[in-house]
């Protein structure tokens, strides 16, 4: 029922938003014709394709999904794209749920109570995923917030190949996505170098080829935006009226800090959380698409991190960071409510105490928990019917 009702959440955002959405959907259009026919046209797409239009800031994983519906005309081809974008939505938080259920799985968890987690939670993700999937259009966080669901599901399966090839086309989709890279620290030490090779390889393949066919791509990564009057970078006291040299170094190197920092803390869940908030706090625009990372963070956290039946920060953060966009007229303030939930949110995940798990680090076997105090270790999966107990190694419960 959960899943009906968050399916139900979403067509309702859709047939809103849908009317006036795709506002960037051209950027995506364009650098899809161009990663196809460029190289055969006036020579400033194929693999120059960054050197001559640095303002195409995706990478080439949704230039080249992008291009697959080039062939519809445009409004059918935006209006598709759409639909399956709002459904990667849906399909994200079932991943959520599915990851939570087997990283629970031995630890005496109520999966009833974790269906809840994941409904409530679902429904303040929604109205985000629609604003980054149709409103704007923008497939580049869509892929990377995607793929990183998925890399987190393979975390929670031990899967260290797969971990670090969803990982690797979460940063060939969208280079912002370089933040989530800690959730490789998540596995157990052992398996840190496959995971890694497997990342590092596939980065190589998909940006390697740009590089190398013109050097001016690189010019793209020097592509500077207004800094806008809301933006948290303000009350830092940044006043440049662009995007400074240092910032997305800043942005990129703050993300990784703090992911590394959670997985040391055992807190590996608030990996995406964390690094949505070290990209929101140092972006010098204060576009609502930028949002969509950030809750992607927090339905990560409220099913994974903690074990709380209300998933507050899912509804907190979309309030403060989506809510104040048109409760607070005053840009200043809007940068001062985007910064105080950055750090509040940054200390809370690093350093509230949370609910021993049964777990050490990654992917290691739990220990069986001292007392059964939400139900049965090994209870029913969310959406499942009650049957036989689980048969050891016959495989995690799923949560629809």
């Amino acid at each position: 029922m959960h899943l009906v009702l968050l399916t139900a959440w979403t067509v309702l955002w859709f047939v809103v938003v849908e009317p006036h959405g795709g506002f960037s959907w051209h950027y995506l259009r364009t650098g899809g014709e161009l990663i196809y026919q460029g190289a055969a046209g006036d020579g400033t797409g194929g693999l120059n394709l960054y050197a001559h239009h640095p303002e195409l800031q995706m990478g080439p994983v949704s230039f080249l999904v992008a291009g697959l519906f080039n062939p519809f005309p445009e409004a059918t081809g935006q209006f598709l794209a759409a639909a399956l974008m709002s459904l990667l939505g849906l399909v994200i938080v079932v991943l959520a749920g599915r990851s939570a259920a087997h990283h629970f799985l031995g630890t005496g968890t109520n999966h009833q109570r974790l269906r809840q987690r994941v409904l409530i939670a679902g429904l303040a993700f929604i109205p985000m995923w629609i604003e980054v999937a149709v409103r704007f259009g923008h497939l580049d966080d869509v892929l990377a917030l995607f793929f990183t669901a998925l890399a987190v599901r393979s975390v929670t399966r031990g899967n260290a190949a797969l971990t670090g090839v969803f990982l690797a086309l979460a940063m060939d989709s969208k280079p912002t996505a370089l933040a989530f890279v800690p959730l490789l620290l998540a596995l157990p030490r052992e398996k840190w170098l496959r995971a890694g090779l497997w990342c590092a390889g596939l980065v190589a393949l998909a940006w390697l080829p740009f590089f190398v066919g013109d050097s001016q791509s690189l010019a793209a990564a020097k592509f500077a935006i207004p800094n806008h009057p809301a933006s948290a970078l303000r009350w830092l006291g940044v006043g440049d009226p662009e995007t400074p040299g240092w910032d997305r170094p800043a942005q990129a190197a703050l993300g990784l800090a703090l992911g590394s920092i959670a997985v040391w803390r055992g807190r590996w869940a608030a990996v995406v959380l964390l690094g949505a908030n070290a990209r929101i706090v140092l972006d010098p625009s204060v576009y609502t698409y930028y949002t969509a990372s950030v809750l992607l963070g927090t339905l990560l956290w409220d099913v994974i991190g903690q074990r709380r039946l209300v998933p507050w920060w899912s509804w907190l953060a979309l309030l403060a960071l989506y809510g104040s966009v048109f409760a607070v007229p005053d840009d200043s303030a809007r940068g001062l409510i985007r910064l105080a939930f950055v750090a509040v949110s940054t200390a809370y995940v690093l350093c509230w105490p949370v609910r021993e798990r049964g777990r050490r680090g990654g992917r290691g076997r739990r220990r069986p928990p001292a007392h059964k105090d939400e139900g049965p270790a090994d209870g029913p999966e969310p959406g499942s019917r009650p049957g036989p107990a689980a048969t050891p190694g016959a495989g995690p419960p799923a949560a629809r």
